[in-house]
Formats: C-alpha cells, sequence, structure tokens
C-alpha cells in the first residue's frame, strides 16, 4: 500500500509539473587530489574518492548534498517483498523526472542543483527531479541485460518461459543474466553524474566500493573486485552484482548485494552474470559471529553509499 501511495504521489507531482528550481554555485567548483582506497588492479576504470571544496559564497559539502532515500527495507516486515515491474516503473518515473529538470541545457550545467534544497521540508514527498536511491528486496526474478544470451538461463524455451516459473524480465541495463529475490538487498541510485563525476566506469567503481565499505562494516572479511569483471567477491564467489543504465548522465539500475541463504535459492536455474563455473555466496555465509537481517545491513549499505558519493540520505514520508 505505502508503495502504491508512493508511485501515485509521483505521477502526481510528475503532472503538475512541479520541479524545484534550486541554487547553484556561481563559481566553479575545484577538486583536491585524489586518493584510492581499496584497490585492486582495474582495467575497467578507477574509483576516486569525492573531494569537494567550497567557495566563499556557498558551503558544499555532504550536508548540502541531500538525497532522497526511498526505503522500502528498514521499517518493513522480513517478508516484505516489491514485485520487479513496480519497482522499475518507479525508477523510470525518477529517471524522467529528472531528466525534466535538466531540460536543454548546456553541456556543462551548474553543479549540485540536482540535490534537495537545504529549506526544504522533508516530509515533502512530492519534490520531482532530485537525487534519489531506492533500497527494497523483490520478489523472485531473472533479469536479463538488453544484449543478454538465454543460453544463461537454464530449461528457458524461448517463449519467455522456464521450468523454475520464476519470471523473466528483459530491462535496458548492461551485463548479462542474474536473480533478485528474498534475502537480497537491492539498491537502484537515481543520480545526475553532473555532480558526482561524468565517468561511468567511475559510477561502477563507486558502487563497488559502496559494497566494500558495506561488507567491512559488517565485519565480511576478504570481500574484493576481481580484475576484468564488475561486482564483489568473497573467497571467489560472487557476493553482489552490478548493472546500470545511463540517459544524459541520469543513472538507473544498480546493485543486488546477497544477504541472507534464502538469497542463493534460485541462482542455480542461470549461469549468473554469464560467467561458468563462477559460485555465489551471501553475507550469512562469508561471516561466524552475526546473522544479518535485511534491515541490519541495510544500516550499513546506507552509511557507505552516504560516504562514497559524499551525501547526505533523506528518508521520504510514504
Amino acid at each position: 500500500q505505502a508503495f502504491a501511495l508512493l508511485c501515485l504521489l509521483l505521477s502526481l507531482a510528475e503532472q503538475q509539473l512541479y520541479v524545484v528550481a534550486f541554487v547553484s554555485p556561481t563559481k566553479c567548483v575545484s577538486r583536491c587530489q585524489y586518493q584510492s582506497i581499496h584497490l585492486a588492479p582495474q582495467q575497467l576504470g578507477e574509483f576516486k574518492p569525492i573531494n569537494l571544496v567550497g567557495d566563499e559564497e556557498r558551503q558544499i559539502d555532504r550536508s548540502t548534498r541531500r538525497v532522497w532515500l526511498y526505503d522500502f527495507v528498514s521499517n518493513a516486515q522480513e517478508d516484505d517483498k516489491i514485485l520487479y515491474e513496480e519497482a522499475w516503473d518507479l525508477q523510470k518515473r525518477l529517471m524522467e523526472q529528472q531528466l525534466s529538470r535538466i531540460g536543454k541545457r548546456p553541456k556543462d550545467p551548474p553543479l549540485y542543483d540536482q540535490f534537495v534544497p537545504l529549506h526544504v521540508d522533508t516530509k515533502e514527498v512530492s519534490l520531482a527531479g532530485c537525487d534519489s536511491i531506492i533500497m527494497l528486496q523483490h520478489d523472485p526474478v531473472y533479469t536479463l541485460g538488453t544484449a543478454s544470451d538465454t543460453s544463461f538461463i537454464h530449461d528457458y524455451d524461448g517463449n519467455g518461459d522456464n521450468t523454475s516459473l520464476i519470471p523473466v524480465v528483459r530491462i535496458e541495463r548492461g551485463g548479462e543474466v542474474t536473480y533478485h529475490g528474498p534475502g537480497q538487498l537491492t539498491v537502484y541510485p537515481i543520480l545526475d553524474l553532473r555532480g558526482y563525476n561524468q565517468d561511468i566506469h567511475w559510477y561502477m567503481r563507486a558502487l563497488e566500493e559502496a559494497i566494500l565499505l558495506a561488507l567491512e562494516k559488517a565485519g565480511v572479511s576478504g570481500a574484493t573486485r576481481e580484475e576484468d569483471v564488475t561486482g564483489v567477491w568473497v573467497s571467489n564467489k560472487k557476493i553482489a552484482a552490478c548493472g546500470v543504465k545511463l540517459k544524459r548522465w541520469v543513472t538507473m539500475h544498480g546493485v543486488a548485494i546477497n544477504v541472507d541463504i534464502r538469497s542463493l535459492e534460485n541462482f542455480g536455474g542461470i549461469v549468473p552474470c554469464g560467467l561458468e563455473g563462477r559460485e555465489v555466496t551471501c553475507i550469512n555465509d562469508a561471516i561466524d559471529h552475526k546473522q544479518y537481517t535485511l534491515q541490519e545491513f541495510a544500516i550499513h549499505m546506507k552509511a557507505a553509499l552516504e560516504e562514497i558519493f559524499g551525501i547526505t540520505l533523506l528518508s521520504t514520508t510514504t
């Protein structure tokens, strides 16, 4: 019900064309020298931390870079799940509102106008065009990227069905087939990269970095990247997957982190990410001292996203 109400409010905001005018810095924001962290050798680009420096007229730090958080995990019951199509529709709405805000702007529009203004009441969910992050768990579904090979779904019959009866949805992200379902934390950032770094490789590495940091906070040791592939790995098993789409530097889709044992149940029906012979794992298999719930790990993931992207997350009221 809360999810349906949120979609209705977003639809009304879109129809009213209620896009906030934001104050932007009048001077260029300089970047400090970068220092890499958590880095393994990468041929797919590097992660470089965001270093924000304000100017004489405006402070630029995490407190001013406010991003909406559509959190369907923290206050939900353990079994509350969102249908894939519903979350996909929400992503598309948020992206279109971002694109409407950007409009036909110059190649390099003012920085930081995608963030929620400081004077705005955080209970005003009708704001359209702001950076947003969605956090949820899905009902079971296999998703295919734009050019994914259906042969990586076992028993796929060519008519869009498979004998496991798990829905198959082809979407507009990159990458091969993956699985979403209960026990897995899925995060969809809808961000205008003009306020971060206009580089898709940097963005992919930043998503991985946020996962690595969250896993570290949760006590998972040995998590790492692997050369020439996306995602995060523990003991040679994949614990998190990444797949995104960008349109005019606005992002959608995102990451999925396997938290509890339920998240692994249906990976046997596919070749995850098209990587033959590679296994998957979850947080609760990787640690002995604690068994995490989705809600508990979400706390670490939110903190990691704020740190890596230099933002403050504001939960919406639905």
